[in-house]
């Protein structure tokens, strides 16, 4: 299977689990007054679609969306919320292949806090066509944040009651190192390159995806060689990217992938930014080895917080559930995806209230 198509089949997998909302949303209504609204911007030349998860005073309902049922004020009116996070927005990228749907539970979060929350849909990198991942993508991702701010900005339902010049961000893997380039990282292709000519058995998954799986046996050597081969010929670029957006002043990366990061610079370049950067790390990812990626991103960044911390989970955990038993994938994917079999998904209830609240200190201001 090859990660275009993988992924493919990893975005079903998202539309076919059901969101367990962390407080359900009449409890939630109950307590704050307000239900989450949910609407969607229409895709553009520039920007595809943008879920906009948003306070409202509108009754919720059940809304489904493909085999997804949301409990949520579908094209709800907005209201002026009075938590702390209110007048504040938080932009969410997802990771490689990925969707709005699966980080339901953190927007609702978010909400009841107050925050507008906006979920950019990665053009040639969702659910619907991940024909341009990997470096492609990485390239474009960081202005599809900032056309994201300038559409909801320019929305009247939401624009006029958004203080804007300090938004926050919030990325997921592939979207976490999207995060950490509009904080003021430098990747570059060629880093990426040299990352797996000098880790890719150590790192495997993260350089190879789903294409190849090293088992021990005597044909590992031929599947490194001809992995690096292959990274060489389609990442011959040095460029190094970066992204600046004055009105973003806060990131929170999520088991960022960081092997394409200019790590030795990272400091300078984060805090010649001056954007606040928090971390949300798990013990257990199989996808990007911890050592390579979380442990080194640490190293590197003094300044770096980590916001939460879920020992026992997975490079998944950090999600809604993902239903593997009903994929029918390869042992390999479900090895990579699953949680961990000691991981508790309460966990992701104080891990949640943890980013909020991070980032109502850091934008609320």
């Amino acid at each position: 299977m090859n990660r275009a198509v993988f992924w493919r089949s990893a975005a079903a997998a998202w539309l076919t689990c059901s969101l367990a909302a962390w407080m359900p949303a009449a409890q939630a209504q109950a307590q704050t007054g307000f239900s989450m609204g949910l609407a969607q911007l229409p895709g553009t030349e520039q920007l595809k679609t943008v879920t906009v998860a948003y306070p409202s005073r509108s009754p919720s309902a059940a809304v489904k969306r493909g085999p997804f049922v949301l409990d949520v004020a579908w094209q709800g009116a907005p209201a002026a919320a009075s938590g702390p996070g209110a007048g504040r927005l938080v932009v969410m990228s997802h990771g490689t292949g990925g969707s709005p749907w699966v980080q339901m539970d953190l927007a609702r979060t978010l909400v009841n806090a107050g925050f507008v929350v906006a979920m950019t849909s990665h053009r040639g990198d969702d659910y619907e066509d991940a024909s341009s991942s990997g470096p492609e993508s990485w390239k474009t991702r960081p202005g599809e944040i900032s056309r994201t701010i300038d559409a909801i900005a320019a929305d009247p339902r939401w624009g006029p009651k958004l203080k804007l010049d300090r938004v926050g961000v919030y990325g997921s893997s592939a979207g976490g190192l999207t995060a950490l380039t509009v904080a003021g990282a430098h990747w570059s292709p060629a880093q990426f390159v040299r990352h797996c000519d000098a880790h890719a058995a150590d790192d495997f998954p993260a350089c190879a995806g789903l294409n190849a799986r090293l088992t021990g046996g005597s044909l590992d050597g031929i599947k490194l060689a001809v992995t690096q081969r292959v990274i060489r010929q389609r990442f011959n670029d040095a460029t190094w990217y970066t992204h600046h957006d004055p009105r973003i002043a806060a990131v929170i990366a999520a088991v960022p992938m960081v092997a394409p990061i200019r790590l030795p610079t990272l400091a300078d370049d984060l805090k010649a930014s001056g954007v606040a950067v928090g971390l949300f790390t798990t013990g257990t990812d199989r996808w990007l080895a911890p050592k390579l990626h979380r442990d080194a991103l640490a190293a590197a960044c003094a300044a770096c917080v980590t916001v939460a911390h879920l020992p026992k989970g997975g490079h998944a955990s950090t999600m809604s559930p993902w239903p593997l038993n009903e994929l029918g994938l390869p042992d390999y994917a479900r090895w990579l995806l699953e949680d961990p079999a000691d991981f508790d998904r309460a966990t992701l209830v104080p891990a949640y209230a943890a980013m909020s609240d991070w980032f109502v200190r850091q934008l609320a201001r």
